[in-house]
C-alpha cells in the first residue's frame, strides 16, 4: 500500500515531534513542583518541627503497604502532623518507596519551617499538614508542566480526541470501587499521533471527590496548555498526564474504543507527473524547515527548563542574591589582575564591596553543562549549611548567562600551596598541621552527623580546604556533594567525580559511596599532613608506589617515624604517630572497619584511648582506574590536581 508524499511527511514531523518531548521530560530531575504553605512558621527546635522530621523520614518504611499509597500521623493536638504520599500507580513498591523517601526528604529540604508543604516528584507527591487532610478533596496548590511545543490543528481534532479520552478516563478513575486505587489509563489515535494519558486521585476520596478534582484539572490543562502534545497537572488530591508517547507500564493499558479514533483523509483519485514531482520537492524543503524549526523549539526548552531552575533557586535563597553590576564593579570587571584561579568549571576573581568586605567570586563557564548543577548544588546545599569548618556562601547571582558564586575571602589560599611547597611547608609546624587536620575532622563530622542533613563530599582534597588569616581550614567545593537522607548509608552513581589519590576504591571503580569514602578522603589527607607530600607514585628503592603503600610498609616493618616530614623539627612525636595510625585506619581496604568521624575526632582528643590495628589500605592503581573510565561509566577526575576553583589568593 503506497503511502502519499503528504502523509509521510506528517509521520516524520509527528515522530520528531515525539522525540523532543520525550527528550525534553527524560532530561529533568526528578524534582518538578514544591509549595511551602504561608500559613505559618515553627522553629527547627520546636514539637512540631521534631514531628515534621520523624514523620517524614519514615514514611515509607512500613513495607507491607504496596499499592503506593501512605497515610500517617505523629504528635498529638497542636503539635500533630499528618502527611499523605500517593505513587504513581504503575510503580514497583521498591521504586515506590525509594521515590517517596528522596521526595519526603527534599520536602524536609526545602520547607525546612512551614507548618504545610507539598513536594511533586515526576513519579510520586508527599505532604504534610498540621490540619486534617485525609479523606479531604483539595485542589490547591495546583501546578502544570507542559512543553512549549504546539500542536498546529486548524481543524481542533487534536484537542478534540484528547478531551474525550481525558472525560473518559475521568469517569472510569472516579468510578473505581478499589479501596486501594483509583486511577485510569487509556489512549486514543489522533490524526497525528496517540495520546496516552492516565489520571489517578488519592484512594481517599470517594467518587464524587475524585471526579471534581479531575474535572478541575481537565479544565486546567484548556486554559494553561492547550495544543500542546505532553501536559501534567498537579493537585494534592488528583494528577492528570497525557503524552505522545507511552510513559506508563502496558499492563496497564487499556485498548482505545473505536470512537477515538477519527478516519484519516480520503486517498485522492488521481495524479500526474508533475504533480508528484511538486510533492516531492515540497516534501524536501518542508523537511529542511521542520528540521530548523525542531532544532529551534529544543532549544527553546532548554533555555526555558534553565530558567525554571533558577526561579526555583531565586525563590528560595532572594535575600542571597546579588546584583550583576555591583560584582562586576567589586571585582573591576572581572580583571585579570583579580583573577586567582581557574578550574574545570570557571574562574575565580578576588573582588571588593564599598563597605571594604573582601570576596571571592567563582563566575562559572558558561559552556558548561555540570556547572550549572554546580552552581545549583551549591546555592541550595552550602546556604544552609553553617559551621566554622566550613566555606560561608555569601551569596550569588544569575543574570542572562552570567552564573557567580560569592564566598567570603580566604587571605591564606588553599592546603595544597603550603602542604606541598618547600619554602611554604616551612609556616607549618606541627602545631598548626594538627589544628588543621582537627578542623576538618570537625568539618566533616558536622556534614556526615550534626547537620540538620546527611552531605557527602565527594571530592575532600587538599586543594579542597582553605585558611583564613588564623590558618583555621574550612571545606571548600560543594558543587560535588550528595545529599543522604538520615539512615542512608550507602548510594550508587554512574559518574565518577573526584581526584585521582583521593578517591574511595569501591567509589572509583564501581561508584559506591558513602560518609566512609569521605573517611579514606580524610586519611590520604592526614598521611599527605604529616609526611609533606602528595599521594601520587614514587621511586622507592626497585618499587614504584604511592604514599599509602609507603606508609603501610613502614608501619609494618616498624620505622613509621621515617614517614615524618624532615621539616618537623619541634612536635610531639607521640602525637604525630598518633595521626599516622589514625591515617591509616581511615584508609582500610575493608569499609566497615574504617572509623566514622565521630570515632577519629575522639581518637584526636583522648590520647588515653586504645587504637585498633589497622588492616591493609586500599591500594588504587592508576590502571585500574583508567580501565574504568574506559567502561560506560561517567567519569570525571584530575591528576591530583584542584578540579575546581578555589577562592584563594595568589
Amino acid at each position: 500500500m503506497r503511502m502519499g508524499a503528504s502523509r509521510l511527511l506528517l509521520f516524520l514531523f509527528c515522530a520528531m515531534l515525539t522525540h523532543l518531548v520525550k527528550l525534553a521530560f527524560a532530561q529533568q530531575d526528578p524534582y518538578v513542583f514544591h509549595d511551602c504553605s504561608n500559613t505559618g512558621n515553627v522553629s527547627r527546635n520546636s514539637a512540631y518541627s521534631k514531628n515534621v522530621d520523624t514523620l517524614l523520614t519514615t514514611i515509607s518504611s512500613y513495607t507491607n503497604i504496596d499499592y503506593g499509597f501512605y497515610n500517617f500521623s505523629e504528635g498529638e493536638n497542636s503539635d500533630r502532623v499528618n502527611a499523605i504520599a500517593l505513587c504513581r500507580v504503575d510503580l514497583t513498591p521498591t521504586d515506590c518507596q525509594s521515590c517517596v523517601k528522596m521526595c519526603a526528604f527534599e520536602l524536609l529540604f526545602r520547607c525546612p519551617n512551614q507548618k504545610e508543604g507539598i513536594m511533586w516528584y515526576m513519579n510520586c507527591t508527599v505532604r504534610y499538614s498540621n490540619n486534617s487532610i485525609f479523606g479531604v478533596m483539595q485542589f490547591k496548590p495546583v501546578r502544570q508542566l507542559s512543553t512549549d511545543v504546539k500542536v498546529t490543528d486548524p481543524s481542533g481534532t487534536f484537542n478534540q480526541v484528547r478531551e474525550t479520552l481525558l472525560d473518559r478516563l475521568r469517569s472510569e478513575a472516579a468510578a473505581s470501587t478499589s479501596t486501594l486505587r483509583k486511577f485510569a489509563t487509556g489512549r486514543a489515535n489522533s490524526l497525528y499521533f496517540d495520546i496516552y494519558a492516565l489520571l489517578q486521585c488519592t484512594p481517599d476520596l470517594n467518587q464524587q471527590e475524585c471526579s471534581d478534582c479531575l474535572n478541575q484539572s481537565i479544565a486546567k490543562v484548556s486554559t494553561c496548555c492547550d495544543s500542546s502534545p505532553g501536559v501534567r497537572v498537579l493537585t494534592p488530591s488528583c494528577n492528570v498526564r497525557y503524552e505522545s508517547y507511552h510513559f506508563y507500564r502496558s499492563t496497564l493499558e487499556a485498548p482505545p474504543p473505536s470512537s477515538s479514533t477519527l478516519p484519516l483523509p480520503a486517498k485522492g483519485k488521481g495524479s500526474n507527473s508533475s504533480r508528484t514531482i511538486i510533492i516531492i520537492v515540497a516534501a524536501v524543503v518542508s523537511a529542511v524547515l521542520i528540521f530548523c524549526i525542531c532544532t529551534c523549539i529544543y532549544l527553546r526548552m532548554r533555555k526555558q527548563r534553565k530558567k525554571v531552575e533558577m526561579d526555583e533557586i531565586n525563590s528560595g535563597a532572594e535575600s542571597l542574591q546579588f546584583d550583576f553590576s555591583m560584582i562586576r564593579v567589586a571585582t573591576n570587571n572581572f580583571s585579570d589582575v583579580n583573577k586567582l584561579g581557574q578550574g574545570g568549571f570557571g574562574t575565580v576573581y578576588k573582588g571588593k564591596f564599598p563597605n571594604g568586605q573582601e570576596i571571592a567570586v567563582k563566575r562559572l563557564s558558561r559552556s558548561s553543562e555540570q556547572g550549572d548543577q554546580e552552581f545549583k548544588n551549591e546555592i541550595l546545599l552550602v546556604v544552609k549549611l553553617q559551621h566554622r569548618n566550613l566555606v560561608r556562601l555569601l551569596g550569588f547571582c544569575f543574570e542572562g548567562n552570567e552564573r557567580l558564586l560569592v564566598y567570603e575571602f580566604m587571605p591564606n589560599a588553599s592546603l595544597d600551596h603550603f602542604i606541598f611547597d618547600p619554602s611554604k611547608r616551612l609556616h607549618l609546624d606541627w602545631t598548626i598541621r594538627y589544628k588543621i587536620i582537627v578542623g576538618i575532622a570537625r568539618g566533616l563530622q558536622y556534614l556526615h552527623e550534626d547537620s540538620q542533613f546527611r552531605i557527602i563530599h565527594r571530592d575532600l582534597k587538599t586543594s579542597n580546604v582553605l585558611l583564613d588569616e588564623e590558618m583555621n581550614p574550612k571545606i571548600s567545593d560543594f558543587g560535588m556533594a550528595r545529599l543522604f537522607t538520615l539512615d542512608q548509608s550507602q548510594a550508587n552513581t554512574r559518574r565518577i567525580v573526584g581526584t585521582y589519590g583521593y578517591m574511595a576504591p569501591e567509589y572509583a571503580m564501581h561508584g559506591h559511596f558513602s560518609v566512609k569514602s569521605d573517611v579514606f578522603s580524610y586519611g590520604v589527607l592526614i598521611l599527605e599532613m604529616v609526611c609533606g607530600q602528595k599521594n601520587n607514585y614514587f621511586q622507592d628503592g626497585e618499587n614504584t608506589e604511592n604514599l599509602l603503600s609507603h606508609a603501610w610498609k613502614n608501619w609494618r616493618e616498624g620505622i613509621a617515624s621515617n614517614l615524618i616530614d624532615s621539616t618537623l623539627r619541634v612536635g610531639s612525636t607521640i602525637e604525630i604517630m598518633r595521626c599516622i595510625h589514625i591515617g591509616l585506619l581511615c584508609v582500610q581496604e575493608n569499609i566497615a572497619e574504617r572509623p566514622t568521624m565521630a570515632s577519629v575526632l575522639l581518637m584526636l582528643n583522648s590520647y588515653s584511648m586504645a587504637l585498633p590495628v589497622p588492616s591493609r589500605p586500599a591500594f588504587l592503581m592508576h590502571n585500574i582506574v583508567e580501565s574504568d573510565m574506559l567502561s560506560d561509566r561517567s567519569f570525571q577526575a584530575s591528576q591530583n590536581e584542584a578540579s575546581m576553583t578555589d577562592p584563594y589568593p595568589r
